[in-house]
């Protein structure tokens, strides 16, 4: 049976941080799950954030009221997402415990990343243009936390449990950080990987180009380099390997609407044709409708 509590323990497992919205919720059952498949706790962290302008000491009193208020209300995220968590299909194989902090809510899960395996935060739904809305929140750890960072919206439940994993290749630094969370994920979930290399016929400055075979070696060279010694690790997990012409973000996007999760790489440089760099994992993350991972390079 799963249990509540709130520990000393310094390692964190899974990270989800909660607010009692709808998206997360989401991002708990999706924590919970990933949590029982790598038998890890499941670490659940509502930040407080208390007024600056009550801390003046002419405010003691009204502070002392507030300060009450916002640690009932955490208190009751928290109790809504533990049952959340204890609800989900993973909740009786998964331990799990609670935490609420005070402090700035970025900087706050940020540094408890560093003892965690994976962070994992809500998004906000799509807007008009039917895009991945993020909060300051999921931004802000996106491009400060010390392990990968999973992206739940409410309405995105991906291809279901027998679907691939997505990974993009692209030979950076970035793109063998998400190869490794991908490999990883698809191993642990009993599914095959897509692995995904992309490029488009247009030069360093937009110009178009018309020699297409230096790309499709350069491609295949990059595959071939990256899944070899995965493979080997991994000897359980089938891969399908694509080489695909096009914008390497709408070709990501495209492929992940077959698949369950889509992982992308963070800050990656050099590699081949662009594939992962900022903006491009920047893009996935807005137009991906899937749950997704940003595996950071270190």
């Amino acid at each position: 049976m799963s249990t509540t509590t709130r520990s000393t323990t310094t390692h964190h497992g899974v990270i989800v941080g909660v607010d009692g919205s709808s998206a997360s919720d989401a991002a708990v059952r999706w924590a919970a799950h990933d949590a029982a498949l790598r038998h890890v706790p499941l670490t659940l962290v509502h930040v407080q954030l208390m007024p600056m302008a009550l801390t003046l000491p002419e405010m003691v009193m009204a502070y002392g009221v507030v300060e009450e208020r916002v640690d009932r209300h955490g208190r009751d995220v928290l109790e809504r997402a533990a049952q959340v968590a204890q609800q989900s299909p993973a909740g009786s194989n998964v331990e799990v415990r609670i935490k609420m902090p005070t402090g700035n809510i970025v900087a706050t899960l940020s540094d408890m990343s560093k003892e965690a395996t994976m962070l994992v935060v809500g998004g906000q739904g799509e807007n008009a243009r039917q895009q991945r809305h993020l909060g300051s929140v999921s931004q802000g750890v996106v491009h400060h936390a010390h392990c990968p960072v999973a992206i739940i919206d409410d309405s995105e439940p991906g291809a279901g449990p027998t679907a691939p994993v997505l990974v993009g290749i692209d030979g950076s630094p970035a793109s063998e950080a998400a190869t490794a969370v991908a490999f990883d994920e698809a191993s642990r979930r009993g599914v095959g990987l897509i692995a995904l290399h992309s490029w488009s016929d247009f030069g360093p400055y937009r110009i178009p180009t018309v020699d297409w075979e230096p790309q499709l070696e350069a491609g295949k060279e990059a595959l071939a380099e990256r899944m070899a010694g995965w493979q080997e690790r991994y000897p359980d997990v089938a891969v399908e390997r694509r080489l695909v012409w096009g914008e390497p973000a709408h070709t990501l996007a495209a492929a992940s609407e077959e698949a369950q999760l889509l992982v992308v790489g963070s800050h990656g440089r050099g590699g081949f044709a662009g594939m992962l760099l900022g903006s491009v994992s920047s893009t996935v993350v807005q137009i991906a409708r899937v749950p997704l991972i940003v595996a950071r390079a270190v």
